[in-house]
């Protein structure tokens, strides 16, 4: 039996399913399948190496190229440690705001994309419409390329790819990429009267956090290119945001770890920034080691996402103009999965409803009108595949 679903009621339902990124998410995806197969349309899992979690995509119409991706994730952050008004998986309507756990970023979008599938197969759409859902895009776009590279293998072409991060229905055209390096400093413990002894992984990870202090102080100083120049701020930044190591205040500490994180311009490699930095730690290792041999510094990637770099004459960037009549300029300095769907060789763009400063926030949520506003321009997709 089809199930006959608003926007607003796929909403409810996407929200109460708890997928904070450290969880499964294949209660969400089991309904979403039977959703689909209840429209007829046949969806394709993509597992997780340890098979808790997978993506979920489908072509919904016709097997034939030209058609329109509609991207979401469907991971979202923490809320523990929040101080939420409501229940943070129930959606609860309140002076024309909707909140929830996700209701931003980015439920509201996927729930608006599987709301299209009955409408899309109403109308008798001539090209598709193709639904692409993710798994761990909250802690660093870990779960799309896989399924990015099976839907190129497997699907017919589509013409352009939809990424519904909130960004208020603009169309963004350029972000930034992210790379995440996970440091370990392994040093050598003696008692802090003879520090000189020993290696103090702490004071060794300072010298690598410094050196993020004045890597942003040089690249802000630096020459911008023209597309560099479109961001706030127009560089790449440096950053470390947690860091833990120490045993005790008297003796030097064995071991450090923080991430080094980096978001780079689109016009940047972040490959080049992995081996500026990889540079920096063999120097610091180096003389780490000249104290105590077995002190070490280990460098594991944590993620790497390419930036959004716009395209010339894009039709993802042409279609998204033409159905929202936005003809701005905009980039955002955050990361999405629309860089993994252009390396995938799909043209794409970031347009979606709500507003990223909801993002992540305790009471997050997006405005009915925001929501409405989504699904009106779904609803004019639509009839442009007619």
């Amino acid at each position: 039996m089809k199930q006959m679903l608003g926007p607003r009621e796929i909403l409810d339902k996407l929200v109460s399913f708890p997928t904070v990124s450290d969880v499964s998410n294949l209660d969400l995806i089991d309904w979403v399948e039977d959703y689909l197969a209840s429209h007829g349309v046949r969806a394709h899992r993509v597992y997780s190496d340890d098979g808790t979690k997978a993506n979920l995509y489908a072509n919904v119409g016709p097997e034939v190229e030209g058609g329109v991706v509609l991207s979401g994730h469907t991971d979202v952050v923490p809320v523990a440690g929040q101080a939420w008004d409501t229940d943070p998986f129930e959606v609860i309507e309140k002076d024309g705001k909707l909140y929830g756990r996700g209701t931003c970023d980015m439920k509201g979008f996927d729930a608006l994309a599987l709301a299209a599938v009955p409408l899309a197969l109403e109308a008798g759409i001539k090209r598709p419409l193709q639904i692409a859902l993710s798994y761990d895009e909250e802690v660093g776009c870990v779960g799309a390329p896989r399924m990015i590279r099976e839907m190129a293998e497997r699907l017919p072409r589509a013409s352009a790819a939809i990424i519904g991060e909130p960004s208020e229905m603009q169309v963004v055209t350029g972000h930034k990429g992210g790379l995440g390096l996970e440091t370990h400093v392994r040093g050598h413990e003696v008692h802090s009267s003879i520090m000189h002894t020993g290696v103090s992984a702490v004071h060794e990870a300072a010298r690598l956090i410094d050196w993020a202090n004045r890597m942003n102080d040089k690249v802000a100083r630096a020459d911008k290119d023209p597309i560099a120049a479109m961001f706030d701020p127009p560089w790449t930044t440096s950053h470390v945001g947690e860091v833990h190591g120490g045993t005790a205040n008297n003796i030097t500490a064995k071991d450090c770890i923080f991430t080094m994180a980096f978001r780079c311009v689109p016009t940047e490699e972040p490959e080049t920034w992995r081996a500026l930095y990889m540079d920096e730690v063999r120097r610091i290792e180096a003389a780490m080691q000249a104290v105590h041999p077995d002190a070490r510094i280990d460098v594991n990637d944590r993620f790497a996402v390419p930036g959004l770099r716009p395209e010339e004459d894009g039709a993802a960037e042409l279609l998204a103009r033409q159905l929202t009549g936005d003809n701005a300029s905009h980039v955002v300095s955050y990361a999405t999965e629309a860089g993994q769907f252009q390396d995938g060789g799909y043209s794409a763009v970031v347009c979606g409803p709500g507003n990223i400063e909801q993002a992540h926030q305790p009471n997050e949520f997006i405005t009915v009108k925001e929501f409405n506003r989504g699904w009106a321009f779904l609803q004019k997709l639509i009839e442009h595949l007619r």
